[in-house]
């Protein structure tokens, strides 16, 4: 389904009920609404940043729900898309903390190939419809996902922002692993807790500690 060591490590996942439930009902979905992001890209974070790679987990909720912004990375649109508001607000966060130039894209692919896992909780979204597909099963499968890299001898950084991205915080328990919190980027809650905690040069810090080489933030 990926094509790489996730299908080796997912394949009992793709196996339970509800995951041949969730396929289901995805494609009756389809038939029914647009859904993002596109099939071929539902899998976009676990195809570009391998499991062995994984370095630093970025945790979203769902997908863009506009046309033409979802492409599976979370928080990521691809090039000629107007950059959202959140992503505008991390890249403010990534020039304040590295003093890296601001892209002129949202365009996160070289994060995920340096290990950078983008993960949505839930990975498809119906057009419109923010949060459509939270309750479809998505949630248990990337759950599992999470707990999968909490299971790496190798040290890994979460970054959980926003409420959300917190709650997910309880299957973390891999004392290896470094945690950084924070507000959502989102302009409606980064005022209040969100900007100036420097979450890509501590990212970078805990990696060298552990001889691990750090994460080219640049785009």
């Amino acid at each position: 389904m990926i094509g790489n060591n996730w299908d080796n490590l997912l394949h009992l996942e793709y196996n339970k009920d509800y995951f041949k439930n969730l396929m289901e009902i995805l494609s009756q979905e389809e038939k029914k609404y647009k859904i993002y992001p596109k099939r071929d890209e539902i899998f976009q974070a676990f195809k570009l940043t391998d499991y062995d790679k994984i370095k630093c987990v970025i945790i979203g909720q769902d997908p863009y729900y506009g046309a033409g912004q979802a492409n599976g990375l979370a928080f990521a649109v691809n090039r000629g898309v107007k950059i959202p508001p959140s992503l505008q607000n991390i890249y403010k966060e990534l020039n304040s903390d590295l003093s890296i130039p601001i892209p002129n894209h949202g365009d996160l692919s070289n994060w995920a190939k340096n290990g950078v896992f983008l993960l949505n909780s839930t990975l498809t979204v119906r057009e419109n419809q923010a949060n459509s597909h939270r309750n479809i099963g998505w949630q248990r499968f990337t759950d599992e996902v999470i707990r999968l890299i909490n299971l790496k001898n190798e040290n890994v950084v979460f970054i959980l922002w926003g409420r959300f991205a917190q709650s997910k915080q309880s299957l973390i328990t891999n004392k290896k692993h470094l945690i950084l919190t924070g507000s959502h980027p989102s302009p409606l809650s980064c005022y209040n807790g969100f900007f100036g905690k420097k979450y890509f040069s501590k990212t970078n810090d805990f990696l060298e500690k552990n001889g691990i080489k750090p994460i080219n933030w640049r785009l």
